[in-house]
């Protein structure tokens, strides 16, 4: 791969043995749920750096703690699973693992979280020899690898877990992600980051029979459909068009014979907006609408919605947001952190912070969260998360993310220490 040319404080031996645990992470994908493997590769790298660790935290999460003198606690964060996606990159590194590949950049995530423990780990020993940089900050570190963040509840599984209470509570909460701009470059937003999002299963139920008699049957499959095409005017005729959101059918599954009515059939709904009013809208219209097209249908059962995952908004602290990103354009300089729209992508980070006070019982943590560039100089000629196709610029993307989390991690325990003191239990 040659050698690395991002921007990076981190010493050859950081990033190379960084780039190993990617390599070796996108050879060996694993799905949510089933990080058993990933999550011991970042566990036995943050206990060689002299982090406690805790290990199998709602599922296979993980999470170090390294003290580096008093003041506040400071966690960062960062996917371990994959996606159920055969990847087509024809990289020599692909993944190994049919059907299940990192086309969304987590494999990248942990080798920067890594890499990034490691250089914080070095600081905190340098500091107590009294070699270090006393204006970095001093305080905790929890460094989280969390699994299921693709289905949206591996964030929940933890805190469910007492990750918190295990771990500490801490004052702040970083993490990055990739994203299709430029390599080398990070980008800040204000206000909503990502959208909020929710995933109902629906069944449709019907009374089968032979295709050559549907006078005798119910036909879920035609229920189905028209509710599919029905649900897409929810969006476009009873949503606002300022108001960004999005209602989409990811799975219809029905039958298997041509010559067989089928008794049921399933929808798979995605919902996305950026508050939770839009949500709660979004959700009774896809009840009301599938309701009604059961029963135009005569099927002999009401449907029933099941929600599997949902995920708040991402917004950001305003200040401490602000405070990382004039620490990002310190160190990397101010060509290469950009601005960032609002997406209606969403992730399940938003659970540690003020929109999981009632999981965690906390009140007063501050989140941060930016995004990590990871192609060439043309967005748009790349394939982007998700895709089987997709493969970011390692050699540039990793030591510019090992670097943003250092960083991050240090402006967030001097703003912090600065700016009052640490959360407080809900009563």
């Amino acid at each position: 791969m040659g050698g690395m040319d991002g921007v990076t404080r981190a010493d050859p031996g950081v990033l190379k043995a960084a780039l190993e645990l990617y390599l070796d992470l996108h050879l060996h994908p694993e799905p949510s749920g089933g990080e058993e493997r990933s999550a011991g590769l970042l566990a036995d790298w943050l206990a060689e750096d002299g982090y406690a660790v805790t290990r199998g935290l709602g599922g296979h999460g993980v999470a170090g703690v390294l003290r580096r003198g008093p003041g506040p606690t400071v966690l960062v964060r960062a996917e371990l699973d994959a996606l159920p996606v055969h990847e087509e990159t024809g990289l020599r590194y692909a993944s190994r693992v049919p059907g299940v590949a990192h086309a969304c950049g987590h494999d990248l995530h942990v080798a920067a979280l890594a890499g990034a423990a490691r250089l914080l780990a070095r600081g905190a020993r340098d500091a107590g020899r009294g070699t270090g940089d006393a204006g970095r900050g001093t305080g905790t570190l929890v460094v989280v690898g969390q699994p299921a963040e693709e289905t949206l509840t591996g964030a929940r599984a933890m805190l469910a877990d007492g990750l918190y209470e295990r771990c500490g509570t801490p004052d702040a909460v970083l993490a990055q992600h990739s994203a299709p701009l430029p390599a080398g470059t990070v980008a800040h937003g204000a206000g909503p980051l990502l959208a909020g999002s929710r995933a109902l299963d629906v069944v449709l139920r019907g009374t089968g029979g032979h295709a050559g008699a549907p006078q005798l049957t119910v036909d879920p499959v035609v229920a189905a459909a028209a509710a599919v095409l029905r649900l897409q005017a929810v969006v476009s005729r009873e949503t606002s068009p300022a108001e960004q959101a999005v209602l989409t059918v990811g799975r219809l599954r029905a039958g298997e014979a041509a010559n067989v009515v089928p008794d049921r059939a399933e929808l798979g709904v995605s919902l996305r907006a950026f508050s939770d009013a839009a949500l709660d809208r979004l959700e009774e219209a896809t009840r009301r609408v599938v309701t009604a097209e059961s029963d135009a249908s005569r099927c002999p059962a009401p449907p029933s919605f099941e929600r599997v995952s949902a995920s708040p908004p991402l917004v950001p602290d305003a200040s401490l947001a602000e405070a990382v990103r004039r620490g990002h354009a310190e160190e990397l300089g101010e060509g290469r952190v950009g601005r960032w729209a609002p997406a209606t992508a969403a992730e399940d980070f938003g659970w540690f912070g003020p929109a999981g006070e009632e999981l965690h019982g906390r009140r007063g943590i501050r989140l941060a969260y930016w995004m990590l560039g990871t192609v060439g100089a043309d967005p748009g000629a790349a394939p982007g998360n998700h895709s089987p196709a997709f493969a970011p610029l390692v050699r540039t993307a990793l030591p510019t993310g090992i670097t943003a989390l250092a960083v991050a991690v240090e402006r967030a325990l001097l703003h912090c220490a600065s700016s009052g003191g640490p959360p407080a239990r809900l009563r």
